[in-house]
């Protein structure tokens, strides 16, 4: 196994999750399998409990793991599909350690940092790089060097270094180059980073520096010389246009070859389907106007996977998306703030818990039914869709969810069976993988071109099933189901009415864009030039 480590310095949100991402495609086109693991020093066991402003979007992977959104850049990056064992946290590892420990696995001992906490992060990563039969296994070591709490994953990957032979694994270093007011680089910052990060045993044989514009020579000379590292291993990451220009960038530089002739790697592979991507997405010159109604509209991160899904979906249709957050409750305080709506091609309704901004997110659906606009509910998105038709087209008064109304004459959309009772948060929803059948001659099955689909879940409400019949009999199609669950809902002669209860955009790549938003950006073309009147 080949391991390439990275680590990070000056500041947290560098970018380090997309330089990784960046390095393993350009791997992968060489032919080389790749995989990654992504370690957060916190002590949450995962993601799942917490606020999008705190880390944006929770991802959720094909088993139910909720992580870190870096592991969704891997995931669209490197066209694959990771597990929660990619994902392992401060929480995790001493949650373990101590459950050895209760059984009496270190009997006689005295449990340490060193040896037993750094044993068990090397024998995860170990594991996982060998469970997951890639060539290459990328390591991000989340935080920043100097971080109280990443100290013992820093001392576990040093240890590594150690144990590995020289050619199997290859530190590389995030920093930041800032400029001051004259426009000079300042490259001090970084040069500290790096001697902390030595401190700790660590030498990085690679330096990624950060910068708004491309790394000037002088600068990359000074990272060389105080950095102790060729200066053909100082590699510009300057701010892309896009951050699926990024793996263009460091190609540029030779990064690619440098790091396999490090593992002493030979490929004459070469895969052109991620330049030919770009340029395709460059070309694009039709735009059309998207509005996402949320509450965390002022992070893009809470939306990020939403966002990525929508650009895909624009690559392959030739058009650009201008994405615009509405915040919900504006709609709430000044109900005549919806007839902005009508400068837009499209409306979407993301995933999201709790009551806050829902009924301003209803009068958005409303709007977009009501006037035929291109619309797309997700999770939450649906299950607003689901009330909004009730009360407004079904004529059930005050039709609500229980997770908002407990008392609620008409309760359209209520608990899972299974949650009923379920106190902890974490980990205990729908989550990850779950199937549904498809209803013949349905929109659903024209976007899928199958009756069968299998999607990502994160939620604890549902369509109540006592009501399916009686909306349908209103013109709503419940046209994805596992089971007794509804999974999509559409409205059929509408330009573009759907709705689902599963996540698409976790599984959405760039150049394999997700059905639903796919269908979304394609209605929207169509919706816009028939405004135009072309």
């Amino acid at each position: 196994m080949k391991y390439i480590v990275v680590t990070g310095g000056v500041m947290s949100g560098l970018g380090k999750g997309i330089t990784i991402a960046s390095i393993g495609r350009n791997l992968k086109n060489k032919g080389y399998k790749v995989t990654a693991i992504k370690i957060d020093p916190y002590i949450n066991i995962d993601a799942g409990t917490m606020s999008p402003y705190q880390h944006g979007e929770v991802f959720v992977l094909k088993d139910g793991g909720e992580v870190d959104l870096d592991l969704g850049n891997y995931e669209r990056f490197l066209d694959t599909e990771l597990t929660r064992d990619h994902n392992f946290t401060t929480g995790k590892i001493y949650q373990e350690v101590i459950a050895k420990e209760r059984r009496g696995d270190y009997l006689g001992k005295t449990v340490q940092i060193i040896p037993h906490i750094t044993n068990e992060i090397k024998n995860r990563i170990r594991k996982v790089a060998a469970r997951s039969g890639a060539d290459i296994c990328l390591v991000e070591i989340g935080g920043t060097v100097g971080d109280i709490e990443s100290m013992p994953f820093l001392e576990a990957v040093r240890q590594m270094h150690r144990e590995e032979p020289s050619e199997n694994i290859v530190f590389i270093h995030v920093t930041l180059v800032m400029e001051d007011l004259q426009g000079e680089q300042k490259t001090k910052p970084s040069q500290h980073s790096v001697k902390e990060l030595r401190a700790l045993g660590l030498s990085p044989e690679v330096v990624v520096a950060r910068s708004k514009t491309p790394l000037q020579e002088s600068a990359k000379e000074k990272i060389a010389l105080f950095c102790d590292v060729p200066q053909e291993l100082v590699i510009s990451a300057y701010d892309a246009a896009d951050i699926y220009e990024v793996p263009l960038v460091i190609e540029e530089q030779g990064l690619t070859t440098q790091l396999m002739k490090h593992l002493k790697l030979e490929s004459h592979i070469e895969d052109h389907g991620w330049k030919d991507m770009v340029a395709r997405m460059k070309s694009t010159k039709d735009e059309v106007k998207l509005a996402i109604v949320g509450k965390y509209t002022n992070l893009e991160d809470s939306y990020l996977s939403i966002l990525e899904a929508v650009k895909h979906g624009g690559i392959d249709n030739g058009c650009r998306v201008e994405v615009n957050m509405v915040e919900a409750e504006t709609l709430e305080e000044d109900p005549e703030e919806v007839k902005k709506f009508l400068q837009f091609d499209g409306i979407l309704i993301p995933g999201g818990f709790g009551g806050r901004g829902t009924e301003g997110k209803m009068m958005a659906i409303k709007f977009a039914r009501e006037n035929n606009i291109p619309f797309l509910g997700i999770c939450l998105g649906m299950q607003l869709a689901v009330i909004e038709f009730a009360r407004n087209v079904a004529k059930l008064d005050n039709a609500n969810s229980t997770e908002f109304d407990e008392d609620t004459p008409y309760p359209v959309i209520d608990i899972l069976p299974e949650q009923t009772g379920v106190a902890d948060m974490g980990g205990t929803m729908r989550l990850g993988d779950y199937e549904a059948l498809l209803k013949e001659g349905s929109i659903a099955v024209k976007l899928y071109g199958t009756n069968y689909i299998i999607e990502r879940h994160r939620h604890r409400y549902e369509v109540n099933p006592e009501f399916v019949d009686r909306l349908e009999s209103f013109g709503i199609a419940f046209s994805g189901k596992n089971k007794n669950r509804m999974e999509i809902a559409e409205i059929p002669g509408k330009r573009f009415f759907f709705a689902s209860q599963f996540h698409p955009e976790f599984r959405s790549r760039p150049g394999r864009p997700s059905p639903p938003f796919n269908g979304l950006v394609r209605a929207m073309c169509k919706y816009k030039k028939e405004r135009e009147g072309l």
